[in-house]
C-alpha cells in the first residue's frame, strides 16, 4: 500500500482510530478524523496528536469530510452501515477497517509474518493471550495485538521481527476487510449477541465467517466441532469455494481431527501426532468454557509449530485474564467471582454451568444488546439461589426469569453487593456476570470488573 500523500478518512477517535492517524502520518499519508463526539468529550485523545497535521471533524460525520479522500477506515466501533459510508462507496472510495490498514502495513513490512487470528462471541481474549505465551514458551517470535493489547495498526514497528503476528478479532472489525488472510483462523464459538448493531443472527455470524473468507487450501481453520454455528459456517463455504482452508477441530467426548477432551485427558490427533497433551484437571483456568478455550488455543499452537511440552507447560501455568471468572475473594465461607466480561446471555450460562456444585448469588443488568435473558431460565432455576438485578435491562431481565428463584432489585452496584452478601450462606458463590454491556453505569467492562472487586474488598 503506497501512502505518500495519500488522503485519508479515519472515522472514530478511541485507541483504533488513533493508532491508525499514527501510523498512517508516520508513512507520509495526509489524515483527517471524524467522530461524533464534540471536543469537551475528547480532550484526553486530542492530546496523542499533533493537531496542525490533521484535519478534525468533531460532533458528527459530515459528508463534506469525504471531498478529496482516497481512503475511509473504520474504527471497530463505527458502524459500517452508515448513510456517510454509502455516499463514500458511491463515490468509489474504498472503506476499510483498522484490522485490514493494520494487516496490510504488516504484511508490507514484514513478509514473513503470519496471521494467527482469534474470532467468536466469548473466550477470545482468554485463547489469544494463551495462544500468544503457547509460542513464546515455544520460542516462536510472537506479537499480540487486535481487540487485546494494542490495536494492529499500532504495532508496525513491533511486527518487523515478529514470526507470529496473533490477534484478536470481532464482527465489527471483520465487517470490512479486503485482504485480511490468517495462516490459521479460529472460530471459538457463535451465539446470539450485538443484535442491537445486526439485524439478524445470520447477519452477524456472517461477519465472523469472513475471518476465513481470504483463506485458501494453504491455511487452516480451527472450529469448534461442539458449535453448530460455526460449523455450519464452514460448510457453506466448502459449497462455494473449492480452494477452502485445511478444517481442523477441537472438542470433547469423541476423537477428531485436531485437539479433543475424552475422559478428563485432553488429547491431540494431528499428523505425526497422536498423544495425550495434558490431564484436564492439570490446566490452571477456571470454567468449563476455558477448557474448550484452552483446546482451541493448543491447536493454534501446534499449527505455528510449537511443542506438545511448552503448550502443556503454559496450560499449567496461566490463572486467566481479569474479569473472566476471576476470584476476588471468600468472605465467611462465600465465593465472590468477578466476571464482567459475560457481556451476554450464552457468556453468563456458561459461568453459570461452572459452578454446578455450589449455589449462585447471581448479580445481572447492565445494558441490553437485544440478548435473549430466557436462555438463562433453565440455569438459574437449577443453580441460582436468588438474582439480585441493577441497570437498565432490569427490568426486561425480571419478566424474563419469573418463577426461577426469588429476584431482587439494586438502583447501583454497590447496592447489588450488599444485597447479594445478605443473601448468600456458607458455601454459596456470589457471582458477578451481568450478560449485558456496561454502558449504562460505567466506561467498560473492565471498569464496570474493578468497581466490583472495589465494593467486594470494602465488604
Amino acid at each position: 500500500m503506497a501512502l505518500e500523500d495519500i488522503k485519508v478518512l479515519i472515522f472514530g477517535m478511541r485507541r483504533s482510530g488513533r493508532a491508525a492517524a499514527n501510523a498512517l502520518l508516520a508513512l507520509g499519508a495526509k489524515v483527517a478524523i471524524t467522530d461524533k463526539r464534540g471536543p469537551e468529550e475528547l480532550e484526553d485523545e486530542l492530546k496523542d496528536f499533533l493537531l496542525s497535521s490533521i484535519r478534525l471533524y468533531l460532533g458528527g460525520h459530515p459528508e463534506e469530510a469525504l471531498e478529496g479522500r482516497d481512503l475511509v477506515v473504520l474504527s471497530p466501533g463505527v458502524p459500517s452501515d452508515l448513510p456517510v459510508l454509502d455516499k463514500a462507496r458511491e463515490a468509489g472510495i474504498p472503506v476499510i477497517s483498522e484490522l485490514e490498514l493494520g494487516y496490510e502495513l504488516i504484511k508490507a513490512a514484514n513478509p514473513n509474518a503470519d496471521f494467527y487470528a482469534v474470532t467468536g462471541t466469548n473466550g477470545k481474549s482468554t485463547t489469544t493471550t494463551l495462544l500468544d505465551l503457547m509460542l513464546r514458551k515455544a520460542r516462536i517470535n510472537s506479537l499480540i495485538a487486535g481487540n487485546i493489547g494494542n490495536a494492529v495498526s499500532g504495532e508496525i514497528d513491533r511486527a518487523g521481527k515478529a514470526r507470529a503476528i496473533v490477534v484478536e478479532v470481532s464482527s465489527f472489525q471483520l465487517e470490512t476487510i479486503k485482504y485480511f488472510k490468517p495462516k490459521v483462523a479460529a472460530i471459538l464459538n457463535i451465539a446470539p449477541d450485538h443484535l442491537d448493531r445486526y439485524r439478524s443472527f445470520r447477519e452477524y455470524a456472517g461477519a465472523k465467517a469472513r475471518i476465513f473468507e481470504n483463506q485458501t487450501s494453504g491455511d487452516f481453520i480451527v472450529l469448534n466441532a461442539d458449535d453448530p454455528a460455526a460449523m455450519d459456517l464452514y460448510r457453506e463455504k466448502l459449497e462455494r469455494d473449492e480452494d477452502a482452508p485445511i478444517a481442523c477441530f477441537f472438542g470433547k467426548a469423541r476423537r477428531l481431527k485436531g485437539v479433543y477432551e475424552s475422559e478428563g485427558r485432553v488429547m491431540i490427533n494431528l499428523p505425526g501426532l497422536d498423544m495425550e497433551l495434558i490431564r484436564a484437571g492439570e490446566i490452571k483456568i477456571p470454567g468449563v468454557h476455558n477448557l474448550e478455550n484452552a483446546m482451541a488455543a493448543s491447536l493454534m499452537a501446534l499449527l505455528a509449530g510449537a511443542t506438545p511440552e511448552a503448550i502443556a507447560a503454559v496450560l499449567r501455568e496461566f490463572p486467566g485474564l481479569p474479569h473472566r471468572m476471576e476470584t476476588v475473594l471468600e468472605l465467611d465461607g462465600v465465593l465472590y467471582i468477578n466476571d464482567s466480561k459475560g457481556t451476554n446471555p450464552p457468556a453468563t450460562l456458561r459461568s453459570i454451568e461452572s459452578f454446578s456444585k455450589n449455589p449462585v448469588v447471581l448479580i445481572l443488568g447492565g445494558r441490553d444488546k437485544n440478548g435473549d435473558f430466557e436462555s438463562l431460565k433453565e440455569a438459574v432455576r437449577r443453580n441460582a439461589r436468588a438474582v439480585v438485578l441493577m441497570g437498565e435491562a432490569a427490568g426486561k431481565i425480571e419478566k424474563a426469569l419469573d418463577g426461577t428463584t426469588e429476584i431482587h432489585m439494586a438502583e447501583s452496584l454497590k447496592g447489588a453487593v450488599s444485597t447479594a452478601r445478605s443473601l448468600a450462606k456458607r458455601g454459596d458463590v456470589v457471582l458477578f456476570s451481568p450478560a449485558c454491556a456496561s454502558f449504562d453505569m460505567f466506561r467498560d467492562f473492565e471498569d464496570r470488573g474493578r468497581k466490583f472487586k472495589e465494593e467486594v474488598k470494602l465488604l
